[in-house]
């Protein structure tokens, strides 16, 4: 028995090593001004950055995912469902690449992402308990299927939208994934929670070269996967009883959070949500003066914050889970009305200084 856990932690890390020095090499590869796989971002209205970003950062890290995860899956004997979530990277890879070479249709983009949410249903992660502190609610198959088809769905376009900022999507990714990890390895879920690490070493062997001044971007290649990613490993947690799904919802909350009340404050605008844009809170405090470098460490604190809280979630009472859950609502409405506040008064002392 002990050569036997010997012999995971060895493949455990071998698998995360092989993940992170991939993605590494091959983004230093696509970030070569020589490279010939190269699509370059120019800077716009809408952009954060002022000169161009070659964004293919995406590609070496996805390449990396997919070529280490069938390996894990064998040797650590997946069984064939794991084929879904190998083909719906795939395919969701493939169309945000499309994308970041021509700009495709936002329906063609869709369609696809429902495509591949529903090849998840068939494989069997969908939700059937929405399970909250002390409230297991038992839902009826078609609401199961339908929330989480929509959840799918929502959070490959949500981390699409939040990728906006140096070092944001690929920190969210390495701190998001590996509390995945942890509560995988706390559940004796040694799959789960070992593609988990080689995600989040993918992501990281990508963040060195993406951290303030980035020298190269993820794309929507690498943004919609991750979030494809989060989607269908927190559907897995909750299905096999590994963590219930609100954790996973805790865990990427800093992304969640920001892309949700931005979207129903464009709602509510009359703006197309389907645009490009600069409001999520995190690009206003880069405008506001925070510039990238200060914002991304702040939000990777909050990130942290939010991971610890997670763990510590699943070793205390309901009642307790609550009160934490409380707590982080009360955060996030105080950095919403300090942003809110401190663009208020960057308002009026750029309104003071023209009428000067």
């Amino acid at each position: 028995m002990y050569g036997y856990v010997e012999l995971s932690t060895v493949a455990i890390s071998i698998a995360a090593s092989l993940a992170f020095f991939m993605s590494f090499f091959l983004t230093l590869v696509f970030s070569n001004p020589l490279s010939n796989f190269q699509i370059i971002d120019y800077p716009n209205e809408r952009s954060l950055h002022s000169t161009p970003v070659p964004r293919t950062g995406g590609l070496a890290m996805c390449s990396a995912i997919f070529i280490v995860m069938p390996i894990i899956a064998v040797v650590l004997k997946a069984d064939t469902s794991l084929i879904a979530i190998l083909i719906g990277t795939l395919v969701v890879s493939a169309i945000s690449f499309l994308d970041d070479r021509f700009t495709l249709n936002a329906s063609i983009r869709l369609l696809v992402h429902v495509g591949v949410a529903a090849l998840l249903l068939i494989a069997g992660y969908s939700l059937s308990v929405f399970e909250m502190p002390l409230w297991p609610w038992e839902w009826p198959v078609a609401v199961g299927a339908g929330f989480s088809l929509l959840y799918i769905v929502w959070l490959i376009n949500l981390y699409n939208f939040m990728d906006g900022m140096d070092g944001f999507a690929g920190g969210m990714a390495v701190i998001g994934f590996v509390t995945f990890a942890i509560l995988g390895f706390q559940a004796d879920e040694t799959l789960y929670a070992t593609l988990c690490l080689v995600i989040a070493a993918s992501a990281l062997g990508f963040l060195i070269f993406n951290f303030p001044p980035a020298k190269i971007f993820m794309g929507d290649v690498g943004s919609s996967t991750l979030g494809f990613l989060v989607a269908v490993f927190s559907l897995w947690a909750s299905r096999d009883g590994i963590f219930p799904l609100w954790i996973a919802v805790l865990i990427f909350s800093p992304f969640i959070v920001d892309a949700t009340l931005t979207l129903f404050r464009r709602l509510i605008k009359g703006e197309k949500i389907w645009e490009a844009h600069r409001s999520h809170y995190y690009q206003r405090l880069v405008q506001l003066g925070w510039g990238h470098r200060r914002t991304v460490l702040w939000e990777y604190l909050l990130m942290v914050l939010c991971g610890v809280s997670a763990i510590v979630a699943t070793k205390i009472n309901g009642h307790l889970q609550w009160a934490l859950l409380i707590i982080w609502v009360m955060i996030y409405s105080i950095l919403v009305f300090y942003i809110n506040k401190l663009e208020f008064r960057h308002k009026n002392c750029d309104h003071i200084a023209t009428k000067s």
